[in-house]
């Protein structure tokens, strides 16, 4: 059950990633999109005592105070210190307003009853609230607010998710600050290479979310008809059974050994320590490589079903993932000499 209490704090030695600053982040951490309240803040807590470091969360959530609650216990009992955790949170779409900025990243460390996170999202190129997106203020605006979180102490680390390569270069172009850390979609069934290739060459860390192809996506995804399950994919399951191995171990297996950081939702003490195990374990190399040539490429968290209005500003998905929203790839790029190792 979600809610058992682990008794006893373990210590595992989770792969981490290095940023440009030399920083470093744990290449596996929980997740908590969709994590049910009342069940949240248990699950943050168990995963800190399983072995987790990292732990992503956001404003649009709307759980991080269960969050708070559950760190506030967990840094009172002494045996992990604020210092040993990764957090990263994000900045809500409605809180875009250059003048909103500094006081929704205050909100979200009171909620989180911390002094500082270790890193902040733009959580997408887009303003206003779910229903009434907006490019006003644009992007390249907010941005600049949240240079300001840095210099003020309230962040280690600014980034940005969900931007497209050419969002992503808007921004570089205009930034005092360069984004530490792009977090997209990633996972077999989209690889996202062409994203995660031009952040890899300019210097930005890739944290990839729903690595487990959003089980059961069709409630949240634009083209909610016909999405299959990659779990179920004939491929991944029979590497799974090849290495006595959970599908899921596989994927989070697959998206540590690209070097991104994953970040699999789980609420359960047995999903989360099936998912931890695979920090250690290596997939074999040609099974990794399999695995990268799936045919079927399909992005399922388009955001479609929350952006994209007759009246606009992003009528389409092409105008909010600029020709990033069906394979990845825009028309007339190549791929030869792009895989993501």
């Amino acid at each position: 059950m979600a809610n058992v209490e682990v008794k006893d704090y373990q210590f595992v030695d989770v792969p981490k990633g290095k940023l440009e600053n030399g920083q470093e982040i744990p290449l596996l951490g929980i997740g908590t999109w969709q994590a049910e309240p009342g069940v949240v803040g248990k699950a943050v807590e168990n995963a800190l005592k399983l072995g987790y470091r990292h732990v992503d969360c956001a404003a649009m959530y709307e759980n991080q105070a269960e969050i708070g609650d559950a760190l506030h216990k967990i840094f009172k009992e002494g045996r992990i210190k604020r210092d040993d955790v990764w957090i990263t949170s994000k900045l809500h779409n409605k809180d875009h307003d250059p003048e909103r900025v500094p006081e929704a990243c205050k909100e979200t460390l009171r909620d989180l009853q911390i002094e500082q996170l270790d890193l902040y999202l733009m959580h997408w190129p887009i303003a206003g609230p779910v229903g009434a997106p907006s490019k006003d203020p644009p992007f390249q605006v907010t941005w600049g607010a949240m240079e300001k979180l840095v210099e003020a102490g309230l962040t280690k680390n600014i980034g940005v998710s969900n931007f497209s390569v050419k969002k992503l270069e808007a921004l570089r172009g205009q930034a005092h600050i360069q984004p530490a850390v792009q977090q997209i979609e990633g996972h077999p069934y989209f690889r996202n290479n062409y994203n995660i290739h031009y952040c890899k060459t300019h210097g930005m860390h890739v944290t990839a979310y729903s690595p487990l192809g959003t089980p059961g996506s069709g409630s949240i995804t634009h083209r909610a008809k016909n999405v299959p399950v990659l779990l179920q994919e004939p491929l991944v399951q029979s590497v799974a059974q090849k290495h006595n191995k959970h599908p899921a171990q596989v994927l989070i297996r697959w998206g540590i050994q690209r070097s991104t950081s994953v970040i699999p939702k789980a609420t359960s003490v047995a999903h989360m320590k099936s998912n931890l195990e695979a920090a250690n374990w290596e997939l074999p190399p040609e099974d990794f490589k399999l695995l990268n040539f799936l045919g079927y490429q399909k992005r399922m968290v388009d955001g479609g079903a929350w952006f994209i209005t007759p009246e606009g500003p992003f009528k389409t998905l092409t105008d909010l993932w600029d020709y990033e929203e069906e394979t990845g790839w825009p028309p007339g790029k190549s791929t030869v000499g792009i895989e993501v190792k």
